[in-house]
This record gives structure tokens, C-alpha cells and sequence, in this order.
């Protein structure tokens, strides 16, 4: 499945003789990642195509004339395709080849050296733990580091995913945005324009009933445990009053397992709740929460004239989306819950060839279905 990346703007840049060139701002999920020309995409793509042969998508020509403002955006739309279907491929993404040029990029836009650093990494009880790194680590092995200090078992790493969180005022927490594999935590962190932000370990898988492949595991558990309680905490879970007082014994008695097993029975257990947000459906204006989890998005919808109304559309009745404005943690969430139906299903049909993919602000998401019956937004 496409990476969200995107090139929304361009500058016209003078090099060290006097020459022009364009500098290309890249965006990942909604946030700079890193600003490139067009000969350096040129040289990776030479590189991956060594690599790949011509599996890759194309690559846009070179222009040995004066561009046009026409071909200039022409040619920044075609970037923008080429590395959203390039990322399709997941032997290209896994590729050092890749990985080792995207490192580079974010590296010296950012202006940051490769060196020793330390970075909090946040548990979903708040607390946090030290770790040290190389400013130059991927998610990927950060994620390796911080769960070797807390005792996760390496082969469930798959199952947990870093993000940046957003902490606000009165104990309101965000989540912004999961770390791409390929990403670097540390400049992410320090570049990111959204104050009080923090690298967060949570869970990332959206079916509740992959719980269970974590129950041996004694780190993992704990993991689930403080996120199940956090997450009651903050509302994002919504337990009935019998459920709350139950859960509150088991609590008291420090039994995890009782209060995983019940947590797994509560509205909305396991889902993400994005930041509230403004859509057009049933009424233009309306004012949303969505919670996703479970094959569906839960929509708890204000009216204009302050009415609430509980909808839910069931992932079955969505063939496709397109993400237009800030929807790049739903469109991320919505990717896990088809990867995760892909992975059940190769496990029903092993005779079947199934390619399972890798795993104050009002914000407006906008998403468009297609071949649906039911409007989404």
C-alpha cells in the first residue's frame, strides 16, 4: 500500500556558481520530511533501479531546456507519484538502498549530525524510559532498543509501534502520526512544528483479539495492561458502570489477565480516537470523534443544532478512500485493519497466493469512498 507522501511546494534555489535549481519539499503523513532536488531522487532512482530492474514505477525524464512553470509543476506531480508507488513495493521498502537515502535526506535537511543522543521514550503509563541511540536510528531499531530494555520479546515487535504524541492541557493526549520504519525518531521529534510532542510505545494492531498472542509475554502484557488503563482513563475505551467497578477489583488487585479479558468486552477496547474533527455527513458543518478499531470507524456526530448521533461504517462496506486533508492517521489505521483481514484470511486459505502488506485546532478530514453504498464523510 502507497506511503502518504506528498511534495505540496517547490523553491527556486541558487547553487554555489550561480546556477538554479529546484528544491523539492517532501511530506510525510502530513509533516516535512525532508526537502531534495531532482538530481538526487535521479541518482536513487539509477540506484534502486540496479537494484529492482524495472519493477519500479516511472521516473519523471530530465529537462535539458528552461522549464515552464507548467512543466515545473508537471514535474513536481510526477515526484510526488513516483515515490508514493515506489513504496508499494515492500522489498523496496525494506531495501537498504532506500532506507540509507531517505536516513541521508532527513539527516541534512534537518542539519543534524550522526552521533550519539538520548531519547524518553513514553509507555503508555506515562511514564518514560531513557534510551540511548544514534541520532541516525530508524523507528524500526529504536523500537528494537527501547523493547530490549523493557524485556519485550523480540518476535512480538511486529505488534507495538512508536508514534508521536501530542500531550495538552488537563491530561488531554494525542496521537499525531505512527513513525514510518524508515524514519528517524530523533530528528522527526526536534523538527516537528507541534509543541509538547513526545515518541510514544503503544500497541499498533486494530483486531482486540491479537491480544492474545501477547499473553506469555510478560512486558508485552504490561504494555497491554497500561494501555487498556489509559485508554479507560481517557475515555477513548467507554466501560458500562457494572464494567467500570469490575475492572476497578481487578485493578485493585493488580490482576492483569482478569482485566485484560474483561477490557476486551468494553465499547470501543483497542480502538484510536483521532482528534475531534468536521464532516459533511449526515449534515454539512457537523462536528465529529471517530474511533477506529475492529473492521470499523465509530463516529459520534454533533449537529449543528447540537443533537448527537452514533454511526458506525463497517470496514467491509469500504472498497477504497482517498485521503485530501489531515486524514493520514485514519488512512494509516484503516491500512492496518485490510493488512490484518489479508493476514486472517492467507491463514484460512494457505493454498491461496495472498500479498499481505507490511505492516485548537478543528482538523477536517475528508475522505471519499467509491463503489460503497454508504457515504463516509
Amino acid at each position: 500500500m502507497k506511503m502518504h507522501f506528498c511534495i505540496p511546494v517547490s523553491q527556486q534555489r541558487s547553487d554555489a556558481l550561480g546556477g538554479r535549481y529546484v528544491l523539492y519539499s517532501v511530506y510525510l503523513d502530513g509533516f516535512l520530511f525532508c526537502r531534495v532536488r531532482y538530481s538526487q531522487l535521479h541518482d536513487w532512482n539509477e540506484q534502486l533501479r540496479r537494484v529492482f530492474g524495472n519493477c519500479l514505477p516511472p521516473f519523471p525524464p530530465k529537462y535539458y531546456l528552461a522549464m515552464t512553470t507548467a512543466m515545473a509543476d508537471e514535474r513536481r506531480n510526477q515526484l510526488e507519484q513516483y515515490l508514493q508507488n515506489v513504496t508499494m513495493d515492500p522489498n523496496v521498502l525494506r531495501s537498504d538502498v532506500f532506507v540509507e537515502f531517505l536516513k541521508l535526506a532527513q539527516l541534512n535537511t534537518f542539519d543534524i549530525t550522526t552521533k550519539k543522543a538520548y531519547l524518553d521514550i513514553f509507555l503508555p503509563n506515562e511514564e518514560s524510559i531513557k534510551i540511548e541511540i544514534i541520532t541516525s536510528d530508524t523507528a524500526e531499531r529504536v523500537l528494537e532498543v527501547a523493547s530490549h530494555k523493557i524485556g519485550l520479546c523480540r518476535e512480538l515487535l511486529g505488534y507495538f509501534g512508536l508514534f508521536l504524541i501530542e500531550f495538552g492541557k488537563e491530561g488531554k493526549l494525542s496521537v499525531v502520526k505512527k513513525f514510518a520504519d524508515f524514519e528517524l525518531p530523533y530528528v522527526s521529534l526536534g523538527s516537528s512544528e507541534v509543541e509538547n510532542c513526545k515518541v510514544g510505545l503503544r500497541k499498533w494492531y486494530m483486531d482486540p483479539s491479537l491480544d492474545s498472542m501477547l499473553m506469555d509475554c510478560r512486558a508485552a502484557l504490561d504494555l497491554l495492561y497500561m494501555q487498556a488503563i489509559q485508554d479507560i482513563e481517557k475515555e477513548w475505551a467507554k466501560p458500562t458502570q457494572a464494567q467500570r467497578q469490575k475492572l476497578a477489583a481487578f485493578q485493585e488487585e493488580d490482576n492483569q489477565t482478569k482485566f485484560l479479558e474483561l477490557a476486551r468486552e468494553v465499547q470501543h477496547y483497542g480502538y484510536l480516537q483521532l482528534d475531534p474533527c468536521t464532516c459533511d455527513y449526515p449534515e454539512p458543518g457537523s462536528g465529529a470523534v471517530l474511533s477506529v478499531g475492529n473492521n470499523e470507524i465509530s463516529c459520534c456526530i454533533t449537529l449543528p443544532d447540537s443533537q448527537t448521533q452514533d454511526v458506525i461504517f463497517q470496514m467491509s462496506r469500504v472498497k477504497c478512500w482517498q485521503v485530501t486533508f489531515l486524514a493520514f492517521l485514519l488512512s494509516s489505521c484503516l491500512k492496518k485493519m485490510i493488512s490484518e483481514k489479508m493476514v486472517k484470511l492467507a491463514a484460512k486459505n494457505p493454498e491461496m497466493q495472498i500479498e499481505v502488506p507490511e505492516q485548537s485546532k478543528s482538523k477536517k478530514y475528508h475522505i471519499q469512498q467509491s463503489q460503497v453504498s454508504e457515504r463516509l464523510f
